[in-house]
């Protein structure tokens, strides 16, 4: 069986209710649920959260919530790995044979049930651990530079300065969407960035980090333009 697994839950601090706030006309978490339902990969999708509020909106838009997240997995400090971990252990307790598991956020209006099936078919093919969303950084990394005590400047890497952009390595970071692992991997909290991944490579217009308000409304501007181009 391969499961979706939402993390949802209801003390967001920086944006209050966020994973449920309004978002281009529906829930914010909602845009996850219907992804994931729609890629026809899951048997079960679930939300894990503490909050009745979160757990109403998933039922209604055709989640599951087989149980609430304990509070000893519901602080600022608890990490996404220890979270599905702790609901591959609820569902194997409660009689489910797990394949695999698929964490997908919340706050992912950009996620594609597409990207959810390429990355079900990297995972099974390619004899990893895990499968998840990257994108390229729009800047060399090489270059990168750091304000200093003095409020002066100077490079990560000097030795890059005169480096051309084409002779420079292009670098990723996590497009922050979903990630596929094998159920053992998850119940083993096995770390995420290691050459146990394999990349699912996403486009930088459909990746948004959704931490701030001004990102908040970044990723509604992007989502809308999106819309109006058909994408």
């Amino acid at each position: 069986m391969n499961i979706a697994v939402i993390p949802a839950r209801g003390g967001s601090k920086r944006i209050p209710r966020k994973n449920i706030k309004d978002f281009c006309g529906k829930p914010m978490i909602v845009w996850s649920i219907e992804a994931a339902l729609e890629s026809h990969c899951f048997e079960r999708v679930i939300v894990s959260t503490d909050d009745d509020e979160i757990a109403a909106v998933a039922l209604d838009y055709g989640a599951e919530v087989p149980f609430m997240r304990p509070e000893s997995l519901s602080d600022d400090y608890v990490g996404t790995a220890a979270v599905v971990s702790h609901a591959a252990r609820w569902l194997i307790e409660h009689g489910e044979r797990l394949e695999n598991v698929c964490c997908l956020y919340a706050t992912a209006p950009f996620v594609r049930s597409i990207d959810l099936q390429r990355a079900l078919e990297l995972l099974q093919t390619q004899e990893c651990d895990y499968a998840f969303s990257v994108t390229s950084f729009a800047f060399p990394i090489q270059r990168a530079i750091r304000i200093t005590q003095t409020q002066r400047v100077e490079m990560f890497q000097p030795e890059h300065f005169t480096t051309r952009s084409q002779d420079l390595e292009e670098a990723y970071h996590d497009a922050g969407q979903f990630y596929w692992g094998i159920t053992q991997a998850w119940l083993d909290e096995k770390p995420l960035f290691s050459d146990h991944s394999a990349p699912v490579i996403l486009p930088r217009h459909r990746v948004q980090d959704i931490d701030t308000q001004e990102d908040w409304q970044c990723a509604e501007w992007l989502f809308k333009a999106l819309q109006s181009a058909g994408e």
